[in-house]
C-alpha cells in the first residue's frame, strides 16, 4: 500500500480508538496497530472540541465553574469515557493488595468498587477545580494541551513496558509492531506543543507529566509487572491530572 494512504488510515484508526468523533467506516486491525504515531495528533485535536466546548459554555453565560466541568467531562467524554473507566479498573486492582493474578482478575471485572470510585472522584475533582481556578486564555492553553501529554504517555508506556497480561487483551494489538521511534515522536511533539501553546508554563505541565508518567509506570512494574489497557487509560488521566495542576502552580507563581 502507498505510505501516505497507509498513515491517513492509520490517522483514522486513530481517531476510532482514541475518540467517539465520526471518523469513517472502521480501518482494519493494521492500521490500528500502526496508529501509535497519531495518538498525540488525535490529542491536539480532542483538546479543541474540549476547548470548544469550555468556551461555547462562557459565551451562553454559564459560570466559569459551570463551564470548567462542561471542558472536563468533554476531554473524557470524546474518549467514550474509556480512559476513566480505565482508570476505575486499576484503582480497584492496585488497591486491592493482592497478588498480580488477582489485581489481573479484578481489573477484568466490569463491576466498579469502592477504590475505583475514589480514583475517578479524585481524577475529575482535581481536574475540575484545577481548570475553575484558570483564567480563560490559560484555560484553552490546558484543555489543548493535556490530552496531548496524556496520549503521549500512552505510546510511551507501549514502548517501554511489557504487556501483564498472557491471553491478550485491549491493547495487545499495538504491542506488535510498538517502535522506539513512536517513543521519540510523541516525545517531540509533546515538547512542541508545550512550547508553541504555554511556553514556560507548558515546559511546567511536560515535567509534571513526565513525572506523574514515570512514577506510575514504576507502579505498574511493581503490582503486574508491565501494563495493560486499563493501565494505559489510567496513565492518560494520571497525566492530564498532573499536567493540569502543574499549569495551575505555573500561573501562580507568575502573577505573584
Amino acid at each position: 500500500m502507498n505510505p501516505v494512504r497507509f498513515q491517513l488510515l492509520a490517522f483514522q484508526a486513530a481517531l476510532q480508538f482514541l475518540t467517539v468523533l465520526p471518523s469513517g467506516r472502521p480501518v482494519d486491525r493494521e492500521k490500528l496497530s500502526g496508529s501509535l504515531p497519531w495518538f498525540p495528533v488525535a490529542g491536539l485535536i480532542i483538546g479543541l472540541v474540549s476547548f470548544l466546548a469550555y468556551a461555547l459554555a462562557l459565551l451562553i453565560g454559564l459560570p466559569v465553574m459551570a463551564a470548567s466541568l462542561i471542558g472536563v467531562l468533554v476531554l473524557s467524554g470524546i474518549a467514550g469515557f474509556l480512559h476513566l473507566d480505565g482508570l476505575a479498573d486499576t484503582g480497584d486492582g492496585f488497591f486491592s493488595s493482592r497478588s498480580r493474578e488477582k489485581i489481573l482478575a479484578i481489573m477484568r471485572d466490569s463491576r466498579i468498587g469502592t477504590m475505583g470510585v475514589v480514583s475517578l472522584f479524585a481524577v475529575l475533582g482535581l481536574k475540575w477545580s484545577a481548570l475553575a481556578s484558570l483564567p480563560p486564555e490559560t484555560a484553552f492553553k490546558a484543555l489543548v494541551l493535556v490530552p496531548v501529554l496524556g496520549r503521549s504517555a500512552q505510546v510511551i508506556s507501549m514502548t517501554l513496558l511489557p504487556y501483564a497480561r498472557t491471553e491478550g487483551g485491549l491493547a495487545s494489538v499495538f504491542i506488535l509492531r510498538r517502535r522506539r521511534s513512536n517513543m521519540y515522536w510523541a516525545l517531540g511533539i509533546s515538547v512542541g506543543a508545550a512550547l508553541i501553546l504555554a511556553g514556560a508554563v507548558g515546559l511546567a505541565a511536560l515535567f509534571a507529566a513526565a513525572a506523574a508518567a514515570a512514577l506510575f509506570s514504576l507502579w505498574c512494574r511493581k503490582k503486574i509487572n508491565g501494563i495493560t489497557g486499563d493501565t494505559l487509560g489510567a496513565v492518560t488521566e494520571i497525566v492530564e491530572t498532573a499536567a493540569m495542576l502543574a499549569i495551575c502552580v505555573a500561573v501562580t507563581g507568575l502573577a505573584r
